[in-house]
């Protein structure tokens, strides 16, 4: 296991760092074009305006005080959280990091008492989407898009509370 940490409260420099991450990732491992990245920065301020310690949080990960991943848990209208931004550098995958995030973020879920959960994630992620599947999400539908730059398949998954 490499040295790293978790927090859960943002820092000055973190929204950028985080579009900056998934705009890096995500075009060198999946040919994602600039547009992802402007996707990214205006749905992190979204989240920043809307942000209460109370109903949401985020997980950063860090080693040696460099952010290598990241998720969150984002309130929506009618008791509802959105799990977004789930990411890690490749150098960190495959040592259970994703999956205590994952365990993380169920927790906290949970203990809010949230109704459902839903996240929008594209073809090729399947590491992540074993994890989604193994916490008890379930595809809802998918389509085929080409939003940033290349054909893609994108799926929305939903959980609901018992």
């Amino acid at each position: 296991m490499t040295n790293y940490s978790i927090r859960n409260h943002l820092i000055p420099g973190d929204l950028s760092k985080l579009a900056n991450l998934h705009a890096k990732i995500y075009f060198e491992e999946h040919g994602f074009e600039i547009g992802f990245e402007a996707y990214v920065m205006e749905s992190v301020v979204e989240f920043f305006r809307q942000y209460d310690p109370n109903l949401d949080r985020v997980w950063i990960v860090e080693e040696n005080e460099v952010i290598v991943g990241f998720v969150l848990l984002m309130h929506r209208p009618q008791n509802e959280a959105q799990l977004r931004y789930f990411i890690l550098e490749k150098s960190h995958r495959g040592k259970g990091i994703g999956s205590k995030l994952m365990q993380e973020w169920m927790d906290f879920f949970r203990e809010k008492n949230y109704r459902s959960a839903y996240l929008y994630t594209t073809s090729g992620l399947d590491p992540a989407i074993h994890l989604y599947e193994k916490h008890g999400f379930k595809k809802i539908s998918e389509q085929i898009s080409t939003d940033f730059g290349i054909r893609m398949l994108e799926m929305y998954y939903r959980l609901d509370q018992l």
